[in-house]
This record gives C-alpha cells, structure tokens and sequence, in this order.
C-alpha cells in the first residue's frame, strides 16, 4: 500500500513540476528580448524600403514641380518657329522667291493661367498626402503581420513545452504500467494527453509558420533570413492621447486630409475645363523677304497677326462632364470615409478600454490562482489535499497565466490598431 501511495505521489509530483517549469519557461520567453530584437518601427521600416511608392516618389515630387513650373509660365505651351521658302524655279523660273521666318506665342485663354497654376498646387497637395496614406496601408499589414507572429510564437512555445512534459509524463507513466503501479486506464489517459498534446502543437506549428511566412514577405527573403524575431511583449506601442470630441480629428486623420486634397483637385479640374473652352489662340510675328522676278529689288515686311481656333461644345461638354463626375465622386466618397473614419477611431477607442480591463482581470486571475496553487501545494503537501483538486488547481493556474500573458498581446494590439486609426506610424 505504502509503495502504492508513492508511485502516485511521485508521478503527481512530476505532473506538477512539469506544468510549473512549462509555465515559467512561457514567461521567461515572453518577458526577456534576445539580442538584435527586430521590433516593430524596424520592421515598418524595412518593408516600406521596399514598396514602389518609396522608389518612385522623388521621380513623383519632380513631375509634380515641373507641373507647378509649366502653369506658372507666361505661355500656354511651348513657342514655335516657322520658316518657309517660295519661289518659281521649278515653272516659270522668272525669279520671283520669297523667304519667310516667322514666330509663334501660345497664350493662355481667360483665367485658364490661374486655373492651371491652381490645379498644378492641389495635385502637388494631394501627392504629399496619398504617399502618407500609402505609409498607413504598409503599415496596418506590417502591424497584423507583427503582432500575429507574437501570438502565434507564444502559443507554439506553450504548446511545445506541453508537449514536451506530456511526453515525459506519459514515459513515466508507462515505465510504472510496466511496473505494476499503475492501471492500463492509466496508461491510456497519459497518451490520449500526449495525443492531444501533439496535435495542438502541430497546429500552432503551422500557424507559426503562416506567420512567419506573412513577414518574410514583407520583409524580402534576404533580409528575413538575417533578422532573429523575438517575442517581446514590452514592445508596446506609446498609447495616444484621443480627444474627447472626436469631430475635431477631421483636420489631423490622414484618410480625410487625403480625400479633402483629392476633391480640391478635381474642383480644381472643373474650373479649368470651364476656362480652357478652346484651343489656346497663338500670337503669330513673320517676316518675310522677296522679289518679283529677276533685277527686282528684295523687299521686306513683318506680319503681326493672330490665330484663334473655333471652339466645340461637344468636347467641351464631354470634358466638364466628366470633371464634373470627378468631383461628385470625391464630395461622395470624402462624407462617407470621413463617418467611417470617425467610427473607426471611436470603436477603437472602446477596444483598448475593454482590452485595458481584460488586461487588469486576467492578471488578477493570475496572481489569485498563483497564490491557491501555493495554498494547495503546502495543504497537497500535508496530506490535506487529494490528487484530483491538486492537479485541477495547478491547471487552472497554468490556464490564468497563459490568458494574461495574451492580454498583454490583445492589449497591444489594441493600442496599435487605436494608432492606424489615428493615422500614426508605428514606433
């Protein structure tokens, strides 16, 4: 009886060790960065080095300039130069020639210069804001991929160290089936716990590797095979301050400041359209030298004239239209993402308060259950306790540090969603 009592008080005993050692590793893990952290600003970081938009905007900002630039000249394009030759060699051959050089000025319809100077500054505008909104949208993919990976880390480091003493429980217990100590019930319940034991670690496995699998293509094969990610859950974002008011965020919220400086431009396209109804008249200046036939003297005259193409209201039409449908388009599109934007904000607003007090929960559970399992250690230890409620307790603690280990993540992911929201880049 008394070699009985041992077996399963050692057995137990190992039972407990494993949990409390499995939970300790967790939280060593998860509270202590490895060298060369790859954290979230350097991860941003290096995917936006690799996005077009990064490559290719300084050739945008210089088309934007040299836009402004062309607005802002006194012709409505480029002058011309005309040259032509007369004579009458291959007919009469009397001598008559002519020799004509003259000058063509584009110029500029009614307030057509002022129209185009305006429309040249808004798509200026409106390239500066869509290449920070193009930031945000690398940056919420950098963020779920981040934070994915960190949850699927920590769970396949739980399952793994599960596993690992599952396995060496289920080995003792078969070494004691063997024995005569234990029962083949036993024996059967220690391997389903192992089953089940592995197959929640292959599926962590796998998503780990989804994980994984999201950052290397962001990051590039070559720069993910040099980075060491870790699992470090101070690696917080900075909570932002949110005014109470949210209608007050509508002049600092990226998707609105880009919307507003898209309806400026094609507002702004609609009052060209309205002023360019024509073909830019051109200024003509020639001047011509000739003679009439051979001994007659060359004679020289300048012509000043100017040439005005008729207009079409079909085309023009089609084009104010067209404008027209652009502008609507953004006055529609700016009033609902502005809403959207604002709900946005304000339902994020509630999930890291609800996070918050998750967050506050889950670590009092946690430091509750701690203290029972030490309660029932000793009252285990004393002979007070049976195995069953031992075992259970311990579960639960391990269960309550787990949960608060995640709702750290949970509450960090609330935070970094709040800061999409707001429209502000990761650090």
């Amino acid at each position: 009886m008394l070699r009985e009592y041992s077996s399963v008080f050692r057995s137990c005993a190992y039972l407990i060790a494993g949990l409390f050692f499995s939970q300790i590793s967790a939280f060593a893990y998860a509270d202590v960065g490895g060298l060369n952290r790859f954290d979230l600003k350097a991860f941003y970081n290096s995917a936006w080095e690799r996005q077009p938009e990064f490559k290719t905007f300084q050739y945008k900002i210089d088309s934007a300039i040299a836009k402004q630039k062309v607005a802002s000249s006194f012709l409505a394009s480029p002058a011309s130069i005309e040259f032509s030759q007369k004579t009458d060699k291959a007919n009469n051959n009397l001598g008559m020639s002519e020799t004509v050089i003259g000058l063509g000025f584009p110029l500029w319809l009614w307030n057509e210069r002022s129209s185009s100077v305006n429309l040249a500054n808004a798509e200026y505008k409106k390239l500066m804001s869509q290449y920070y909104l193009s930031q945000l949208k690398v940056a919420a993919e950098v963020r779920d991929a981040y934070w994915s990976y960190q949850k699927t880390k920590l769970e396949n480091d739980l399952a793994h160290s599960r596993f690992e003493n599952t396995k060496t429980l289920a080995i003792d217990v078969e070494k004691r089936f063997k024995a005569g100590d234990l029962a083949r019930a036993d024996l059967h319940q220690a391997n389903g716990a192992l089953a089940t034991a592995e197959l929640n670690l292959e599926e962590a496995t796998a998503n780990l590797i989804n994980a994984e699998q999201r950052i290397k293509t962001l990051l590039g094969t070559e720069k993910f095979q040099k980075i060491k990610l870790d699992i470090v859950l101070k690696n917080t974002e900075p909570l932002p301050k949110v005014p109470e008011n949210f209608s007050s965020l509508d002049a600092s919220l990226p998707i609105v400041i880009a919307l507003i400086d898209q309806l400026d431009v094609a507002k702004r396209a609609v009052e060209l359209v309205q002023s360019k109804t024509r073909t830019s008249p051109e200024l003509q200046i020639l001047s011509s030298k000739g003679r009439e036939v051979y001994g007659s003297p060359y004679q020289q005259s300048i012509t000043v004239g100017i040439k005005i193409p008729f207009g079409s209201s079909a085309v023009n039409a089609d084009r104010l239209a067209s404008a027209t449908a652009e502008m609507v388009d953004s006055e529609i599109k700016l009033a609902y993402e502005r809403e959207s934007a604002l709900s946005n904000v304000e339902s994020n607003v509630t999930l890291v308060k609800s996070a918050q007090i998750k967050l506050d929960a889950a670590n009092k559970r946690s430091t509750l259950a701690n203290e029972t399992r030490q309660f029932f250690d000793k009252s285990f230890r004393y002979g007070e306790t049976d195995l069953p409620t031992r075992l259970r307790i311990e579960l639960e603690a391990v269960d309550a540090n787990k949960q608060a280990v995640i709702a750290k993540i949970n509450y960090a992911i609330s935070v970094s969603n709040l800061r999409q929201a707001l429209g502000l880049l990761p650090e």
